[in-house]
């Protein structure tokens, strides 16, 4: 495998947003290591399917290592798994928080870790993309989801760090931002009241979030940008 096609590693990928991601980044040129807990194989050469619970420890490395093995480098982190749990933040559980956490923040912390040492190593730079919410910018009482500002208002500020940090090396980090996104996992009675919590009124579509995250990976001079594809929610209700 030529080591001068661009690599993208993609959390979550095996619905959804994070499968559209996949696709958006096929059509980029790039070679996809493609992750969720469970996935199926990929009928494209260029697609690598890697099945792991990004919160258990070590599987952030093992996407890496499954990267440079297959596709000979790592070019871009997509940070796509999440967990969102909205409820009271009294109500929330030990078990809620250790999901939450595990997946937001751990899975964050080891697949970005083992990326940019890559990265750095290559020496030629790299870009780290994490999808946050903009429930951190301008909390709802009608959805409260303080873990998901706990954990996502975290890795904004992680992104801008790490913007800075390895600026000189190329290396950018960058977050969308997301307001409702139209999905499998919001049944078709709730559609009218998550349309209402945007100031356009209706809720964003999967090529919505891809659009944001292409034109992060194309924008060369951006990084420590949190870009908000949120349909105004973050400006405020």
């Amino acid at each position: 495998m030529s080591t001068t096609t661009r690599v993208a590693i993609v959390t979550g990928a095996s619905q959804g947003i994070g499968e559209a991601l996949v696709a958006g980044y096929r059509k980029l040129g790039y070679a996809v290591v493609a992750n969720s807990r469970t996935i199926a194989e990929s009928d494209d050469p260029m697609v690598l399917t890697v099945a792991g619970d990004v919160a258990q420890p070590g599987v952030g490395q093992r996407l890496v290592d499954a990267a440079v093995e297959h596709f000979g480098r790592v070019d871009t982190v997509v940070n796509n798994a999440g967990i969102f749990i909205a409820k009271p933040f009294t109500e929330y559980t030990d078990a809620d928080y250790d999901a939450i956490t595990g997946v937001n923040s751990r899975g964050f912390f080891e697949l970005t870790r083992a990326a940019i040492r890559t990265m750095e190593a290559q020496g030629d730079g790299g870009h780290v993309v994490t999808i946050s919410t903009s429930l951190v910018d301008q909390a709802n009482s009608q959805v409260p989801s303080a873990l998901a500002s706990l954990t996502k208002g975290g890795l904004n500020a992680a992104t801008r760090a790490l913007a800075v940090e390895y600026g000189t090396r190329g290396i950018r980090a960058n977050a969308v931002a997301l307001g409702i996104i139209r999905t499998p996992m919001h049944a078709p009675e709730t559609h009218e009241f998550l349309s209402a919590l945007h100031p356009v009124g209706h809720m964003g579509d999967i090529s919505d979030v891809v659009d944001g995250v292409l034109y992060l990976e194309n924008a060369k001079f951006v990084t420590g940008e949190i870009l908000h594809v949120d349909g105004g929610q973050s400006a405020g209700h």
